[in-house]
């Protein structure tokens, strides 16, 4: 018995080593990784705006002359670089969702530029073609099958978008309009509690929820692009599991993010409804650049969180609770847009530009170390413990009552 024990407590010892070594190497990249990625498909234009290097460098020149800004990222994907290359540079961090931490995944950059593409991906080009929300899902369940028999877990969704400084439920079929508050929640990341959550445990139910949410989700023809988001989409993944080794219990969020595309209201052509949407959008955008700003100023007393549904909804992932990663996305040098309904060329250089600076600031900031959500296993060991020795109590008082 005594060598059983000894064994099943090294193999105890050795899984929590293995899981802590794993998330210290993920801390160690950085709480905040930047990875920019240059707009798929465009590679077969002649004058590209951008050349890429082999560790995340990359160059961008002026399509009028002058000298190259040059830029270096955690890693930067190229125009022809695809969404499983993608992803696998993004995959590491679920991993850190099932053993209890919180992770945020963002994507930012102009309109047109890729995002909702890296993200939720295409179903013209099949499984290729899926984003990182799906990949993101399917490899939790994935890691959930093959850690069978070592732990358990529960992984429930929330699909939400702000749109007009107003948070919408995309997965509320009945469109009853409810008012949605935001709660900021240091312990499980998820401040949204009012939202609908959906029990997920197949690819198949993934996908369910994934098209209801694309189905509800505000998007609009500009100028700048056929079909612009005129939201920001925020999914949530909650993860809750228990080691059948350890005991110890895990709440762990994932936040897949879709930002609405900046845009120059000149460029875009916007009126109307528009207009009020994208003026919306900029200021959210604005308003995250404020907070990004006060975090890479390290001295700064004050954060701006609350200037927008945006920063309030990602204050969980930017105060040091949770380990963060943003893609971001510029166009070439020259696209094939579309202005009333007639193609002409375009330059983005002053748009990607502004993107590839933004990145930059963000890629100095640093978060701390992210905290773990978890009831420890010793807490549980404890407890058991007592009851035990309650146990042995009774059992001797009930031999010396029988004697």
């Amino acid at each position: 018995v005594d060598h059983l024990t000894a064994i099943a407590e090294k193999y105890r010892a050795t899984v929590e080593e293995n899981y802590r070594l794993y998330n210290e190497v993920q801390d160690l990249k950085g709480n905040i990784r930047v990875f920019c990625r240059v707009q798929p498909g465009y590679c077969i234009l002649p004058t590209g705006c951008s050349e890429v290097g082999e560790e995340g460098e990359l160059a961008v020149y002026n399509p009028r002359g002058g000298p190259r800004k040059l830029y270096k990222f955690d890693k930067v994907f190229g125009c022809d670089s695809t969404q499983e290359e993608v992803y696998e540079d993004t995959k590491a961090l679920i991993r850190s969702v099932l053993d209890g931490y919180n992770v945020c995944i963002f994507a930012y950059g102009q309109t047109g530029s890729g995002k909702t593409h890296t993200m939720a991906g295409s179903d013209v080009e099949g499984c290729d073609g899926r984003g990182i929300n799906f990949r993101a899902l399917d490899d939790l369940f994935s890691i959930n099958e093959q850690r069978r028999g070592e732990a358990e877990y529960s992984v429930r969704v929330q699909l939400l978008e702000i749109y007009n400084e107003q948070l919408r439920d995309l997965l509320d079929t009945s469109r009853s309009g409810k008012r949605l508050d935001i709660r900021n929640t240091e312990r499980s990341g998820l401040n949204v509690p009012d939202a609908i959550q959906v029990d997920v445990g197949s690819r198949e139910e993934v996908l369910e929820v994934m098209e209801i949410g694309a189905r509800n989700r505000a998007v609009a023809e500009t100028k700048m692009n056929e079909r612009s988001s005129r939201s920001h989409s925020v999914l949530t993944v909650i993860v809750d599991g228990v080691s059948h080794v350890t005991g110890q219990r895990s709440h762990g969020c994932l936040h897949l993010i879709d930002l609405a595309g900046s845009e120059r209201v000149g460029k875009s052509e916007a009126t109307g409804e528009r207009l009020e949407e994208a003026k919306h959008i900029n200021r959210s955008l604005s308003a995250l650049g404020d907070v990004m700003a006060a975090l890479a100023a390290r001295d700064a007393k004050h954060v701006p969180f609350r200037n927008s549904k945006l920063t309030q909804l990602l204050q969980d992932s930017l105060c040091g609770q949770a380990k963060a990663m943003m893609f971001i996305h510029i166009a070439p040098e020259a696209r094939t847009l579309k202005r009333n309904h007639r193609p002409f060329a375009e330059s983005s250089y002053g748009e990607s530009v502004s993107t590839l600076g933004f990145g930059s600031r963000v890629s100095e900031i640093s978060l701390g170390a992210a905290k773990k959500n978890v009831e420890s296993g010793a807490i549980f060991e404890a407890k058991e413990a007592a009851r035990r020795q309650e146990r042995e109590a009774e059992r001797a008082t009930r031999e010396v009552t029988h004697r």
